[in-house]
C-alpha cells in the first residue's frame, strides 16, 4: 500500500504526458514530433523509476520511435488471420514502419482485469 502512495505523483505525471500527447495530435495532426517527445519523456520516466504501465497504454505506443499510435492518423490497423482460429490485429506505425501484432481473442482476459489480481480481493495473512 505504501508503494502505491509513493509512486502516485509519478503515475500522475505519466498520465499527464500521455493525455498531452493525445491532445496535441487531436488539435493538429502535424504536431507529431511534439507528441512523440511527450511519449518519449513518458517512457523515460517510467524506465527510470521502474514503473509498470497499463497494457492499454503500452499498446498505443510505438516501441521503436515512441510515436502515439492512433488509427488513421499515425498508424494503420489491419485484421489478420493466421489460421481459422487465431486472429491478430496488426498495427503499423506510419513514422518508422514498425509493426505490432496483438492477439485478437475475445475470450482472453488480462491479469490486471482478473479478480485475483486485485489487492482488495486477496486475503491478508494474520
Amino acid at each position: 500500500m505504501a508503494s502505491q502512495l509513493k509512486d502516485k505523483e509519478a503515475y500522475q505525471r505519466l498520465n499527464y504526458l500521455y493525455q498531452a500527447a493525445h491532445c496535441v495530435l487531436s488539435q493538429n495532426g502535424e504536431n507529431e514530433k511534439l507528441a512523440r517527445f511527450y511519449c518519449f519523456t513518458q517512457r523515460t520516466i517510467a524506465r527510470r523509476l521502474v514503473l509498470r504501465q497499463d497494457p492499454s497504454v503500452k499498446r498505443t505506443l510505438c516501441k521503436k520511435c515512441c510515436s502515439l499510435l492512433i488509427p488513421g492518423v499515425t498508424a494503420t490497423v489491419r485484421q489478420r488471420r493466421k489460421n481459422s482460429k487465431t486472429r491478430f490485429t496488426v498495427m503499423r506505425c506510419l513514422s518508422c514502419g514498425q509493426s505490432k501484432a496483438l492477439l485478437n481473442n475475445p475470450d482472453h482476459c488480462l491479469w490486471v482485469d482478473r479478480p485475483e489480481a486485485q489487492m482488495e480481493q486477496r486475503k491478508q495473512p494474520g
